[in-house]
């Protein structure tokens, strides 16, 4: 039996790779924080809080899973960034990975960040084995810290660790403040979308396509690092422009309205080789497809007031 512990699984990201693991013959096992989301009647949940020291162990001793997928940790769009919560998802983490060991767990995959590359050297595409890794922020920090020491920690344990390195994703449950939601609410409300002049480059994945990769990258063999991306380059404006078209509002888009933060680089695009030739898989949305599916999800949904952060 294959069973597999979930956490951050009522979030953004982690709510797209339920379904996916249950297609792939998981007992899925789903931790939230507070309350679960909708989801497959398969999916069992549990209610833990993470950062309290005790919560790992008791899920890992009542659950026994042989995988661990780990997605929580603070990610308010606000501050995450720089928030000292990081700490504490740092030590949160450790002790999962102890909990998990000591029940007999033996795959894990975790969510890293595009943010422990060093973006200070230019490069066509981010890749694990030739771009290094030096994250300036907080939360770049923190991943890094996490994942050099849980590599160190399944290499003495005889455990099997894949780094699951997150680039730029839009889909539904998106947070309100994001790119994609915030230019899309605009335009449905009838109001101009206030944007910097989109001129930098990005590499975009929609979000369930984002839970499928995490999904097969998990019941994989692969190890270590593993962009997780679309590996295509994008331009901010054209997304932004591509929504305006698809709702019909282009007249609302103002290009260059913000500006343009200046201690980003012009392009963060990855490298999927490793993603496709070794996990074996690739994305599935087209971007048409990704941001028509996103458009509809809040013309259903526009006037929640609760949104994942995650």
């Amino acid at each position: 039996m294959k069973r597999v512990l979930v956490t951050g699984a009522s979030g953004y990201i982690g709510r797209c790779s339920l379904s996916p693991l249950l297609d792939r013959d998981f007992e899925v096992h789903a931790v939230a924080g507070h309350t679960p989301v909708e989801s497959d009647a398969r999916v069992i949940w549990h209610i833990a809080d993470l950062l309290d020291k005790k919560s790992a162990a008791q899920l890992c001793d009542d659950i026994r899973p042989t995988h661990l997928l780990h997605f929580a940790w603070y990610v308010n769009p606000a501050d995450y960034k720089t928030s000292p919560e990081n700490a504490r998802w740092v030590e949160a983490t450790q002790r999962l990975l102890r909990a998990f060991k000591n029940c007999g767990g033996t795959r894990i995959a975790v969510a890293g960040t595009c943010m422990e590359y060093d973006w200070s050297l230019p490069q066509e595409k981010f890749s694990e084995t030739a771009s290094p890794a030096l994250p300036t922020n907080p939360y770049g920090i923190a991943k890094d810290n996490v994942r050099r020491e849980a590599d160190a920690f399944v290499k003495v344990n005889g455990l099997s660790l894949a780094w699951g390195r997150i680039f730029f994703s839009y889909g539904l449950h998106e947070a309100k403040t994001r790119l994609v939601p915030s230019v899309i609410l605009s335009l449905l409300h009838g109001q101009e979308a206030l944007c910097t002049s989109g001129e930098k480059i990005r590499d975009f994945l929609y979000v369930e396509d984002m839970g499928e990769a995490f999904a097969a990258l998990l019941e994989s063999d692969v190890v270590d690092v593993v962009n997780i991306a679309s590996g295509r380059s994008l331009a901010i404006k054209d997304i932004v422009l591509s929504i305006a078209e698809y709702i019909g509002r282009p007249d609302l888009v103002r290009l260059g309205a913000r500006p343009t933060p200046a201690n980003e680089p012009s392009r963060i695009v990855a490298d999927i080789s490793r993603l496709k030739n070794e996990v074996g898989w690739q994305p599935q949305y087209t971007l048409k497809e990704g941001l028509n599916k996103t458009i509809s999800w809040w013309k259903e949904n526009r006037a929640q007031d609760r949104y994942s952060l995650q």
